[in-house]
C-alpha cells in the first residue's frame, strides 16, 4: 500500500513541474500567422422552368400506326413456328452467340456448314435444318456464308418471316 502511496505522489509531482514552453510557443506562432480568406459563393443562374410540349404526341410506347391487315402486310405474315418439332442442339443459341467457321462437301451440291458456339464446340449444320432462338430455318449453306429465315412475332399476334445471313469467321489466333 506504501508503495502504491508513493508512487503517486511522484507522478502528482512529476506532472506539475512539465516544461509547456514549447506548446506555448507553437500557440504564439499560429495566431501570428495570416488568416485566409474565403471565396465568395458562386452566382447561380436562377431556375427556369421546363415547358414539356411533347405530352400531346404519340408516346414511344405505342405502335407508331394502328395495324390495320392489309393484303400487302398479309404476304409477309407466316404461320406459327411448330413447337412439337424435335429441335436441333444449337436452337439453344441466339445467332450472335453462333459463328460459322468453315464447310464441308462430299460433292458441291452438298455443302454442310461448321458452326461454332461460344463455348468452343463446333456443330454440323445442313439445309433444312434449324439454328437460334427463333426458329431459323437453313435455307442455303455457300462455301463462306449461311442464309437463314427466322420466324419471329410480328407484335400484334402474327408471325413475320426475318431473313439473316451468317458469314464465316475469320479466327484471330485466339482459342473460345
Amino acid at each position: 500500500m506504501k508503495k502504491i502511496i508513493l508512487l503517486s505522489f511522484f507522478l502528482a509531482v512529476g506532472c506539475s513541474e512539465s516544461n509547456i514552453s514549447d506548446l506555448e510557443e507553437y500557440v504564439q506562432e499560429t495566431a501570428d500567422k495570416p488568416r485566409g480568406r474565403i471565396k465568395p459563393l458562386p452566382e447561380f443562374k436562377p431556375y427556369s422552368a421546363f415547358a414539356y410540349s411533347a405530352s400531346a404526341l404519340r408516346s414511344p410506347f405505342e405502335s407508331p400506326v394502328a395495324y390495320e391487315e392489309s393484303t400487302e402486310r398479309s404476304l409477309d405474315l407466316v404461320d406459327a413456328p411448330d413447337e412439337s418439332r424435335p429441335k436441333h442442339p444449337l436452337e439453344r443459341y441466339p445467332l450472335n452467340e453462333l459463328y460459322l467457321v468453315g464447310t464441308l462437301a462430299k460433292d458441291p451440291y452438298n455443302l454442310k456448314a461448321l458452326i461454332k458456339t461460344d463455348s468452343g464446340s463446333v456443330h454440323m449444320l445442313e439445309e433444312g435444318q434449324y439454328i437460334g432462338k427463333n426458329n431459323g430455318l437453313v435455307v442455303k449453306v455457300a462455301d463462306s456464308k449461311v442464309d437463314i429465315v427466322e420466324v419471329v412475332p410480328n407484335g400484334s399476334g402474327g408471325w413475320i418471316s426475318r431473313p439473316q445471313t451468317m458469314g464465316i469467321k475469320v479466327s484471330s489466333g485466339v482459342n473460345k
